[in-house]
């Protein structure tokens, strides 16, 4: 008779475990402070011992939930608190979609640039400057090109000033030269 064999142990400590992490708030019972500020709906805001504060919790079919740990007495709310945790999830949804695009979208010209390449990138920036991006407007000057510096202003004020002309854009920044570069920056005009 054969022996069954022995599955491996599989028992490797050094993998994290699975399971609960810790909440997000100290909750009923793991409230440590000896005195708390009670606040929430239907209840009148006042300092109470940690146990009676919980009692009162417990009466509403309720949690006591620490939401400003930091002050003294820290302050408690008697809510549902995974009604609690999905409102705040909602909040933090909301204002990550409400959140200002910071992104910059570059487009490059050259000093001697033609009229209808300008206008051809005025439909790429008018599109950018539409979705909320900020628009980083250049002239590269390459070489002997660097002589042509008042070309390259003028083609960057007349680019930015259709788009401000459009009602598209505002200018952040004027020409400057920077290195080989001559740049303006352009934000999206907010309509009230």
């Amino acid at each position: 008779m054969a022996l069954p064999k022995k599955k491996p142990n599989n028992n490797n400590n050094n993998r994290p475990r699975r399971g609960r992490r810790e909440p997000l708030h100290k909750i009923n019972q793991f409230i440590s402070a000896p005195l708390v500020r009670v606040v929430g709906e239907n209840v009148e805001p006042t300092v109470l011992p940690i146990s009676e504060a919980l009692e009162l919790a417990r009466r509403l079919e309720l949690d006591l939930v620490e939401i400003s740990p930091n002050i003294d007495p820290p302050v408690c709310k008697i809510v549902d608190y995974n009604k609690f945790l999905y409102e705040q999830k909602k909040k933090m949804k909301e204002q990550k979609s409400n959140a200002i695009n910071n992104e910059i979208k570059e487009i490059r010209f050259g000093p001697n640039t033609d009229e209808h390449d300008v206008d051809f990138k005025l439909k790429h920036a008018t599109k950018f400057l539409g979705e909320g991006a900020k628009v980083r407007a250049y002239v590269f000057f390459k070489g002997r090109t660097i002589v042509f510096k008042e070309r390259g202003e003028e083609l960057l004020m007349r680019f930015a000033n259709k788009l401000i002309d459009d009602g598209v854009a505002k200018l952040e920044s004027p020409p400057k030269q920077e290195g080989k570069k001559m740049i303006i920056l352009l934000v999206p005009n907010k309509k009230k």
